[in-house]
C-alpha cells in the first residue's frame, strides 16, 4: 500500500510517499517545497505527483494525509497565514488522487508520537505518567499550534484546537509592559503574537528598540535565527535578553496549557523554534516558568515534559492518519 502525506504551512509545504509494511511506514520520496512560491497546494501536489510519476503512479496511492496549519471543519480548511482554501473532495479531483484526508498540522503532530523513537525527543521533566491521563502539545514555529490528547480506552483522540489565537496572559509587569507595547502597535493581543517566529523580533525590539542588525533591513529576510543565533552564543546582550525573556512566556504558556486540560500524561513541545534553541529550552528556564502557578507547581512537577526533535513529526502524523483512513475504507468496502 502507497501512501501520500504532507505538513502544509505557511513557511513550506513537505511532502512524502510512504509504503506500508507490517504496519508501518517507510518514506521512498520526500520534498520540501516553498509555500509562497505556488498560487495554490494543489499545484504542488501535482508537481510532487509528476516528480514521482517515475516510482509511482496516483491510481496507486490508496489515501492522502495532509496536516495544514489551520482549522479543519468537514475536510476543509483556511490555510493560517496563506491566501488557500483546501477542500479535501476538490483536491482530490484536481489532483486525480482517490481520498484526501485533511487535519490539523498540530493533530498531525500528536498523531506521530506513537511511531517515534526515544531518540526523536529531549527530555526536559521525567515527571509521572499518570496512566490514560490526558496529554498535551504545543509548538510555536511561524504560528502557534496547541491540541489536547485523551485517552478513549483504547487509544489516544486528538481533540483539535486554536489555543494560540487566545489571548496572551501576562505573568509579570515585564510582560504587563510587553503587552502595552503590542497593544500600541495595533497587533492582536495572542499567544501567538508573541510565542512565533515573528515574535522573537517583537520582543528584541520591546527590549531595546535601538539594537539593531543588518538583517533587519533585508526585504523578507527573517530575523528570528539571528537573533536566536546570537542569543545563543553570547554575543549581542539584547539578544541573549530576548531569548530568556521569550523562553519564560514560552514556558508559562506550556504550563497553562497542562493546567487547562489537566495533562497528566504528559506535555510535548513540537514546532519548528524549540530545537533550534535547544540549549535555551534545556537550561531550566522554560521548566521553571512552567511550573509557576502557586497552588498547582508541585502537580505541574510531576507533568513529564519533553521536546520533540523530529521536524518531520507532522508529516509521519499526517501518513499514519491516511493510513487509518485506508483501513478504514477497506473494511467499509
Amino acid at each position: 500500500m502507497v501512501i501520500l502525506a504532507g505538513d502544509i504551512g505557511g513557511t513550506k509545504c513537505n511532502l512524502a510517499l510512504y509504503r506500508e509494511k507490517s504496519g508501518q511506514l517507510e518514506p521512498f520520496l520526500e520534498r520540501r517545497f516553498e509555500s509562497k512560491q505556488y498560487a495554490g497546494f494543489h499545484v504542488i501536489v501535482t508537481e510532487f505527483l509528476q516528480l514521482a510519476a517515475s516510482q509511482c503512479s496516483p491510481d496507486r496511492i490508496a489515501v492522502a494525509g495532509f496536516g495544514v496549519a489551520g482549522p479543519v471543519v468537514e475536510n476543509r480548511v483556511k490555510v493560517t497565514n496563506l491566501p488557500w482554501v483546501l477542500d479535501g473532495e476538490a483536491l482530490a479531483e484536481k489532483t486525480g488522487l482517490r481520498r484526501v484526508v485533511l487535519l490539523n498540522d498540530f493533530a498531525a503532530t500528536a498523531n506521530s508520537l506513537d511511531h517515534l523513537s526515544a531518540e526523536d525527543f529531549c527530555v526536559l521533566n521525567k515527571g509521572e505518567v499518570a496512566p490514560g491521563g490526558a496529554m498535551a502539545l504545543i509548538g510555536a514555529g511561524t504560528g502557534l499550534g496547541q491540541v489536547n490528547l485523551f485517552w478513549d480506552g483504547a487509544k489516544y483522540r486528538v481533540a483539535g484546537a486554536e489555543a494560540g489565537h487566545a489571548d496572551f496572559s501576562p505573568h509579570d509587569e515585564e510582560q504587563l509592559d510587553l503587552l502595552r507595547f503590542i497593544l500600541k502597535k495595533g497587533l492582536p493581543p495572542s499567544a501567538e503574537t508573541i510565542l512565533s517566529g515573528h515574535g522573537i523580533l517583537l520582543v528584541h525590539e520591546f527590549l531595546d528598540p535601538a539594537a539593531h542588525h543588518p538583517i533587519f533591513d533585508v526585504p523578507g529576510a527573517d530575523p528570528a535565527p539571528e537573533i536566536s543565533r546570537c542569543g545563543l552564543d553570547g554575543s549581542c546582550p539584547v539578544c541573549v535578553e530576548t531569548l530568556d525573556f521569550w523562553t519564560k512566556i514560552y514556558g508559562s504558556e506550556t504550563g497553562n496549557l497542562a493546567l487547562r486540560g489537566l495533562a497528566t500524561g504528559g506535555v510535548y513541545v513540537a514546532g519548528g523554534i524549540a530545537p533550534k534553541i535547544l540549549p535555551k529550552m534545556a537550561d531550566g528556564r522554560f521548566l521553571r516558568a512552567f511550573r509557576d502557578k502557586s497552588k498547582m507547581e508541585d502537580l505541574l512537577g510531576r507533568v513529564p515534559l519533553s521536546i520533540v526533535l523530529n521536524e518531520k513529526a507532522p508529516l509521519i502524523g499526517a501518513g499514519y492518519q491516511a493510513l487509518d483512513e485506508s483501513r478504514s475504507l477497506a473494511r467499509a468496502g
